[in-house]
C-alpha cells in the first residue's frame, strides 16, 4: 500500500478511535451517574455517529481510490474534526464529574472541542467552492478562500478564548478565556456569511460544466437539500429525541452523495430521483393527513374508542393510494418536467389519432410532425415495410427535413 492510502486508512482508524473513547467516556459516565451535558446525551452522540462516519469513510475510500483528488482528504478531515469534537467534549465531562482526576484536566481537554468552527468553516464555504473536482472555478476566486478561511480561523480562536465554563459544568473555568481576545469570536458571522460565496461559486461552476460535471452537481446538491429539508421541517419538534438523531443523522446525506457522484463513473439519472421523490414525499404527506383527518372524523361520529374509526379509515387511504399517485404524480411533471408532460400528452393524442388514419400520405405527415413536436430532430426518415413488388426495393423510404436543433 502507497503512502496516500496508509494515510487515509489513518485517518479514518483515528476517527474511529476517538469515536470509541468518546462511547466508552458516556458509558462510564453514565454508570457513574452523570448527568447529561453536550454530547453526553446518548442520544445526541448517537446522531453525532452518523454523519460522523459518513465523512470519514466517505472521504477515506475518494482518497484511496483518487489520492489525488482533494475532496477525498477535505472530508476525512471533516470527519477527523467532527471525531476529536465529540471526544473532547466527552472527555471533558468525565474527567471533571465521573473520575477524581485534577479539574484542570479536564479543562484543558475541553479546548480541542472547538475545532468545530474549523469544520463548519470547511463544509459550508471550502466544499462548495471546490466541488466536484477540488479545484476553484477560477483563479478570482483564489482571494476568497483565503478571506474565508482567515474568518474562520479567527473564529476560531474566539471560541477557544471565551472565558466561563467548560461545557456546562458548575465551577470550571476556561483555562484559555481572554476577554482581550473575545471579540474575535465575533468573526463567526462574518465566516458564516462567507457560505454564501460558496453556494454561488457552485451555481457559477454549474452554468460552465458539462453534462457530466452537471450530473455530479445535482446529485450532491440532492444531498445538501435532503438534509436541509429534514432539518428545517424537525426543527419545532428538536427537544424530541428521536427527532434530533432523525435530523442530525441526516447530515450524512452530503458526504454519501459527494461520494457516489464522484466513485460512480456512470451516475443514475438524478432526475428519475427528484421526480420519484417530489411524488412519493407528497403521496405520502397527502395520505398521512387523509388518514389523521378519517380517524378524527370517524372517531367524534362514532366513539373516541372505536376501532372501525381505525379500520375504515385504513381501507379509505388504500382505495386513495393509486388515484392520488397518478394526480400528484401528472402534477409534479406539468410542473417541473413540462418537456416530458408535453411530449407524453402528444403521443397520447397521437395514438388516439392513429386509429382513424387510413392513408399512408396522412399517417407519413402525422407521424413526423409527432416526432418533431416530442424530440425536435434535425432530420427524420420513415420507411414503410410493404409487399416486395421490386427484387431491389422491399418498401418505400420518405424524408423530410423538419428544423435545426
Amino acid at each position: 500500500m502507497s503512502r496516500a492510502p496508509r494515510l487515509a486508512v489513518g485517518l479514518v482508524a483515528t476517527s474511529a478511535l476517538l469515536i470509541a473513547l468518546s462511547i466508552a467516556a458516556v458509558a462510564d459516565g453514565v454508570i457513574s451517574g452523570v448527568k447529561d451535558a453536550g454530547v453526553q446525551d446518548g442520544v445526541g452522540l448517537a446522531s453525532f455517529l452518523i454523519p460522523i462516519a459518513a465523512f470519514s469513510v466517505v472521504g477515506g475510500l475518494i482518497a484511496i481510490r483518487l489520492p489525488r483528488h482533494p475532496i477525498g482528504w477535505l472530508l476525512v478531515g471533516v470527519g477527523l474534526l467532527l471525531s476529536v469534537v465529540v471526544a473532547s467534549s466527552a472527555s471533558s465531562v468525565w474527567m471533571l464529574e465521573a473520575t477524581s482526576a485534577p479539574q484542570a484536566v479536564g479543562e484543558w481537554l475541553s479546548l480541542p472541542g472547538h475545532v468545530w468552527v474549523i469544520a463548519l468553516g470547511l463544509i459550508g464555504a471550502q466544499l462548495p467552492l471546490r466541488l466536484p473536482d477540488g479545484r476553484l472555478p477560477s483563479s478570482r476566486w483564489r482571494w476568497y478562500s483565503r478571506i474565508s478561511i482567515a474568518l474562520i480561523a479567527i473564529a476560531w480562536i474566539g471560541m477557544t478564548v471565551q472565558p466561563g465554563p467548560v461545557n456546562g459544568v458548575a465551577g470550571t473555568a476556561n483555562p484559555l478565556g481572554s476577554d482581550t481576545l473575545k471579540p474575535m469570536s465575533g468573526a463567526i458571522f462574518p465566516a458564516i456569511l462567507s457560505f454564501v460565496g460558496g453556494l454561488t461559486a457552485l451555481i457559477v461552476r454549474y452554468r460552465r460544466a458539462d453534462v457530466h460535471s452537471r450530473v455530479q452537481l445535482r446529485w450532491m446538491a440532492l444531498g445538501g437539500a435532503a438534509f436541509l429539508i429534514v432539518y428545517l421541517g424537525t426543527l419545532p419538534l428538536s427537544h424530541v429525541g428521536a427527532i434530533t438523531f432523525l435530523s442530525q443523522a441526516a447530515f450524512a446525506a452530503l458526504p454519501i452523495t459527494i461520494g457516489y457522484a464522484i466513485l460512480k463513473h456512470r451516475l443514475y439519472d438524478i432526475d428519475v430521483v427528484i421526480r420519484r421523490t417530489l411524488v412519493y414525499g407528497a403521496l405520502t404527506a397527502t395520505l398521512g393527513a387523509a388518514y389523521l383527518s378519517s380517524v378524527l372524523v370517524l372517531q367524534f361520529l362514532l366513539s373516541p374508542s372505536s376501532d372501525l374509526a381505525v379500520a375504515g379509515s385504513t381501507l379509505a387511504v388504500a382505495a386513495l393510494f393509486r388515484p392520488a399517485r397518478s394526480r400528484i404524480q401528472a402534477l409534479v411533471d406539468r410542473r417541473f418536467y413540462r418537456r416530458a408532460y408535453d411530449a407524453q400528452r402528444t403521443l397520447e393524442a397521437f395514438a388516439a389519432r392513429l386509429r382513424d388514419e387510413v392513408t399512408l400520405d396522412a399517417l407519413d405527415a402525422e407521424l413526423r410532425a409527432v416526432v418533431n413536436a416530442t424530440v425536435q430532430p434535425a432530420h427524420v426518415s420513415v420507411w414503410l415495410r410493404g409487399a416486395v413488388t421490386d427484387p431491389g426495393r422491399s418498401g418505400r423510404r420518405t424524408s423530410s427535413d423538419v428544423g435545426a436543433l
